[in-house]
């Protein structure tokens, strides 16, 4: 696996997405070295948490317009 140039903050939700399952496609299969596992890891936490923070923030995006729907 090639050395990600960006840091998590600066991609995508739908770019980090495809990068965790490269890794997880990589962990999984022969392409796993040993010697990049820890960073594989360490750049898959790092992405996790991008995609589940994106996530938050968008649901309470939407709560927060959906509730001055119901206020309408």
């Amino acid at each position: 696996m090639e050395e990600k140039e960006s840091k998590p903050k600066e991609i995508k939700y739908e770019k980090a997405l495809a990068e965790l399952e490269q890794i997880l496609k990589a962990m999984q299969g022969d392409q796993c070295d040993i010697d990049q596992l820890a960073a594989m890891t360490r750049r898959a936490t790092e992405l996790l948490a991008l995609c589940r923070n994106r996530l938050t923030a968008t649901e309470a995006e939407l709560r927060q317009i959906l509730s001055s729907l119901d206020q309408s």
